[in-house]
């Protein structure tokens, strides 16, 4: 059975308490005590009553910002492609026209510290639990679909053709990934040879007369 799968009961009764606390502990908060908890112990231990101990909350509280533990979890994962996806490649569109500045953005993102080693976190326990549920399966992989095409549509802009610069947005991709999920993975020389390596793909490409043999 999927881990989002969950039978519906009715909301508990809503105690003073979590009157007096609906209006500050808003869906957000729940939805990041969800993806905390998803880190550290898993997609099954999301939970409403764990996270309800989490918050210092009755499990009243819950039913005030979601209908039941699906809802909660499709927020998360809907939370989760707003800020690691739409958000982020709204940023990087922003902090320069330049394609050339863009694309070494995107290859600086796994080595931005605390923030980046948190994405990667998160990434993974996304990844794993995608692994047994449809719904979260078809959240990354919408996520993966878009981050390559925003890749490829830089890389075209560079004067790739689209077919080879969705083949070579593929491949940074991957490695984008591999730095992110693997950790830091050799020398500091290592990793930048690496990243050298991923840099030849970026390299613009001959015009067509000039890559004729004579």
């Amino acid at each position: 059975m999927p881990a989002a799968t969950t039978t519906r009961q009715p909301p508990p009764s809503r105690s003073s308490k979590d009157t007096g606390r609906r209006d500050t502990l808003t869906p957000q908060r729940w939805i990041e005590a969800a993806t905390e908890v998803l880190v550290d112990r898993g997609i099954d231990n999301v939970r409403v009553d764990v996270l309800a101990t989490e918050l210092s909350v009755t499990r009243g509280s819950f039913y005030w910002h979601f209908r039941d533990r699906e809802d909660l979890l499709r927020q998360v994962l809907q939370s989760w492609r707003a800020s690691a996806t739409e958000q982020l490649t709204a940023r990087l569109q922003q902090t320069s026209p330049d394609p050339k500045a863009q694309l070494r953005d995107v290859l600086s993102l796994p080595f931005r510290g605390r923030a980046a080693i948190r994405a990667a976190r998160i990434e993974l326990a996304l990844r794993a639990w995608a692994r047994h549920d449809a719904i979260a399966r078809q959240a990354v992989d919408e996520a993966d679909a878009s981050r390559i095409d925003y890749i490829s549509h830089v890389i075209e802009s560079i004067g790739f053709a689209q077919p080879e610069a969705h083949q070579r947005a593929f491949v940074l991709y991957s490695y984008l990934i591999a730095e992110s999920q693997l950790g830091p993975v050799g020398t500091a020389a290592e990793r930048v040879a690496r990243r050298r390596l991923v840099e030849c793909l970026l390299q613009e490409p001959l015009p067509l007369a000039a890559s004729q043999p004579t």
